[in-house]
């Protein structure tokens, strides 16, 4: 299992912190943020990118992502000119993949309306991704709100425009169970973000990010099952643990914990 950390799972951790943490789990290597503003911690702790990508790979480390820019799918000047911001950052700093979102407020959710915004933005980013030689990974979110639910729909829509050499999809368990399950696309999927639902109190439409936690037996979103499909489809990526929900980025001993959940996961995908 090639694992990764996300930093949204332990936010207020220093960023070299983070990275010694991810080096200590036996992580291959981390996904960095530049969306923690609410907790004042910029990018690369305002670290020149290619110093932060120097010492990522002193540890031993990969960059493997670098998110993100939001709502990707709602098209203009300003988001042209963040895709740009974040390629730049990403090919300094010696990323793998940048990380496009898309728009999740209940705006731009009708049948015709958010195909076309999912088209445009694609096409318009696709010559940016060719110059840099970037991959851009695109993530699909299940909330009932969001304009991008359907994995299917962004795999018809990438392979219409043919730009799939410079798309790769998020597989997230936690999105992929709000919308109701459905394909998966291994050989498409440039990652896969796991985390757990441990309430049974909770409906599907009752749980938000804020609900997720390491996985272990409580678990309610059949993580283990989906990333066993992945193994079994022989996909060879990573998995990455982004887990929002406080408890857990406030842990005192993160190490022990999220160690531990990897070893179940480990264990549960050997039996």
């Amino acid at each position: 299992m090639k694992k990764v950390l996300n930093q949204i799972t332990v936010p207020h951790l220093s960023f070299e912190a983070f990275l010694d943490l991810a080096a200590q789990l036996g992580c291959i290597g981390v996904e960095a943020r530049n969306d923690m503003d609410a907790l004042d911690r910029p990018l690369f702790d305002n670290m020149d990118p290619a110093a932060a990508g120097e010492m990522i790979r002193a540890k031993g480390l990969r960059l493997v992502g670098l998110s993100q820019v939001y709502p990707f799918n709602d098209w203009n000047d300003d988001r042209r000119a963040e895709v740009a911001k974040l390629i730049e950052t990403a090919k300094a700093a010696q990323a793998e993949t940048i990380s496009l979102i898309p728009r999740n407020d209940g705006v731009g959710t009708a049948n015709g309306e958010r195909q076309a915004n999912l088209r445009i933005a694609l096409k318009e980013i696709y010559p940016m991704l060719v110059e840099a030689d970037m991959i851009a990974l695109v993530e699909p979110l299940g909330f009932g709100r969001s304009s991008l639910r359907s994995k299917d729909e962004l795999i018809e829509t990438l392979k219409a425009l043919e730009v799939e050499d410079r798309y790769k999809l998020v597989h997230d368990t936690f999105h992929h169970t709000l919308a109701e399950g459905g394909s998966i696309y291994p050989g498409q999927t440039g990652i896969v973000h796991i985390s757990g639902v441990s309430d049974p109190s909770l409906t599907i439409d009752d749980m938000d990010d804020a609900h997720r936690v390491l996985i272990d037996a409580n678990d309610q979103l059949g993580n283990i099952e989906q990333m066993q499909a992945f193994i079994d489809a022989g996909y060879e990526g990573a998995f990455s643990y982004e887990c929002f929900a406080p408890e857990t980025q406030q842990l005192d001993n993160h190490a022990e914990e999220i160690g531990k959940s990897f070893d179940y996961i480990e264990a549960q995908l050997n039996a």
